[in-house]
């Protein structure tokens, strides 16, 4: 569900990262659920979704497609750029990564496309170069750029960002030295929510660990209040849960939906 603007002007747009897991059957999924199954439940309840397979392996237009028509009007995809682009460089693969959007954008379903950089990618001259000729291979669709390494904390960074129309991914994890972490800001008239953990202990963990939180309604609501501060700089906020063990992704998104009906 979009919903509508809030008292400070923006819409809220909340889905999850991913939708199929196996231990959301019976925690979230009805139990019984089948894999093929899973994202017909998933679009009754959200009207968003962060793709992430395609950070694993390059996606095909036909797989893109078929989800694309089991979505209502509305409904839309951020798709994670493949890791052989983000991680390993290889630019020569994005045209084709770009080809296989073309279901979605077609479909006027095609949010953008997330960029995620792991932590070992530090603001650096070649990395800040790397960035802008990735940016420029990817100017055809929105782009939201999530960063990892605390460097990238700097005026200069938001400034780039600004320059090229790019959103900046602002990061809910723990309070740890070398986390990126940012108050909500804005580089473009979207606001990109992403919220992994707060858990400290587990964040260097195996990834099942790293993820296994669960938002309390206290939490949720100081994120809100935070987020209200940017006023009227923004029209509109996705807002992804990545907690994904055990369904805290998808309980808490509709928690946190529950409260943004609370203060329309």
């Amino acid at each position: 569900m979009i919903m509508p603007a809030t008292k400070q002007g923006a819409c809220y747009i909340v889905g999850t990262s991913g939708y199929s897991f196996a231990d959301w059957v019976g925690a979230f999924y009805p139990a019984g659920t089948r894999q093929n199954e899973m994202f017909t439940h998933y679009v009754a309840h959200f009207r968003t979704v962060e793709i992430n397979y395609t950070f694993y392996r390059m996606p095909a237009a036909r797989t893109l497609e078929a989800l694309a028509r089991k979505t209502p009007a509305g409904f839309d995809f951020w798709v994670k750029l493949n890791q052989k682009i983000s991680h390993e460089r290889e630019r020569n693969l994005t045209p084709g990564f770009l080809d296989s959007l073309r279901p979605l954008q077609e479909a006027g379903k095609l949010a953008g496309v997330l960029v995620q950089f792991p932590q070992r990618f530090h603001r650096t001259p070649p990395n800040r170069r790397f960035l802008a000729d990735l940016a420029a291979d990817l100017e055809r669709v929105p782009t939201a750029v999530e960063f990892r390494h605390h460097s990238w904390n700097d005026e200069r960074t938001l400034a780039g960002l600004r320059a090229r129309n790019i959103t900046l991914v602002v990061p809910d994890v723990p309070a740890l030295p070398g986390l990126f972490r940012i108050g909500p800001v804005a580089t473009t008239r979207m606001g990109y929510l992403r919220l992994h953990s707060r858990d400290g202990e587990k964040w260097y963990g195996n990834s099942t660990e790293r993820y296994d939180y669960s938002y309390s309604d206290a939490e949720l609501n100081a994120i809100l209040a935070e987020w209200a501060k940017l006023g009227k700089e923004v029209d509109r906020v996705y807002a992804f849960f990545n907690n994904c063990h055990g369904g805290q992704a998808a309980r808490n998104a509709e928690a946190f939906r529950r409260i943004l009906e609370q203060i329309q």
